[in-house]
């Protein structure tokens, strides 16, 4: 299912269904809200987007009756998360995704994100948007590649090729092939919190979009290659390709390290694999559709990825 795509002049609102949007420093949040102003956009804030219960979020009730009031409001054609945090699964079981499924709209977020964009899909089909927080519009750094991919992801139906972005420059090619299929994933260990639920998606005939931030600190290279093996021992998991994102130099996971990791998992044998793409937690970061699809071409020295509906 795909919602109506964004116009200038409509309205979007944030909500904050993980950490509070007070958390957000003012300097990024008047920047933010003065690109999107700029570009043309009208912003709204849900009612409860500054309220802080515990753990730097609004209540259970409150956050979910923010995106309730978002997906029944008429006027609002695009929700966007405030910022990341560590708990939006905690408001999944109370969601009426009757609501969401009468009501279709492009919401867009990551990191803790995935774990709710993942979920919609899941329970009602609807296509969402792995791409920029509200917050992530006040980071200038190379502000304007984030923007023309988000608006190429929800302004138009048009298949469209992702290029790197200046700081990462190319793909790196772990292995060679093309594949077509589902687009799933986001921040890696916020997916697999969705493992044994009700709320994870379907993982059969998918191109997997991965990626995560070091919070482990010197074990972060194994507890990622741990939460991998994880997520493809999903029961009737079926991966035809891998786009792995770009990630923060203090994770240490170079193209050396991945390959080794790839090769160690027999479920991703001869199928294609990207690495050094641009989403996750860095800046600049390309918006993805959670349901879409894509496809992906592996060769030597070339790696193209196409989203070919979103």
């Amino acid at each position: 299912m795909l919602a109506p795509k964004l116009q200038k002049g409509d309205e979007i609102r944030i909500v904050a269904p993980s950490r509070s949007l007070k958390i957000v420093t003012e300097n990024i949040y008047n920047s933010a809200l003065n690109y999107l102003h700029n570009h043309g956009y009208h912003v709204t804030f849900s009612t409860h987007s500054r309220d802080i219960e515990y753990a730097d979020s609004a209540s259970i009730q409150a956050r979910v009756e923010d995106l309730h009031d978002a997906f029944l409001d008429t006027n609002v054609k695009v929700i966007l998360t405030a910022i990341g945090g560590f708990n939006v699964n905690q408001v999944l079981e109370y969601i009426d995704y009757s609501i969401i499924q009468n009501n279709p709209k492009i919401i867009c977020g990551y990191s803790d994100i995935t774990a709710l964009l993942n979920t919609i899909y899941a329970k009602t089909g609807l296509i969402t948007y792995h791409g920029p927080h509200f917050s992530s519009f006040g980071f200038e750094h190379h502000r304007e590649y984030t923007n023309e991919y988000f608006e190429k992801a929800v302004m138009n139906h048009n298949e469209y090729s992702i290029l790197p972005s200046l700081e990462t420059h190319k793909y790196e090619v772990i292995q060679e092939g093309c594949c077509e299929g589902t687009i799933i994933g986001g921040n890696l260990c916020t997916l697999n919190l969705l493992q044994g639920t009700q709320f994870m998606p379907k993982l059969q005939d998918v191109i997997l979009f991965l990626e995560d931030d070091n919070i482990m600190g010197d074990c972060f290279i194994q507890e990622f290659d741990r939460n991998l093996q994880s997520l493809l021992q999903v029961k009737e998991c079926r991966v035809m390709g891998i786009v792995f994102g770009r990630f923060a130099n203090d994770c240490h996971l170079t193209t050396e390290v991945i390959t080794q990791i790839v090769k160690s998992k027999k479920q991703l044998k001869n199928i294609p694999i990207i690495f050094n793409a641009d989403f996750g937690h860095v800046f600049p970061f390309f918006t993805f559709p959670i349901g879409g699809t894509a496809k992906i071409v592996v060769t030597e020295n070339k790696a193209a990825i196409i989203i070919t509906e979103h």
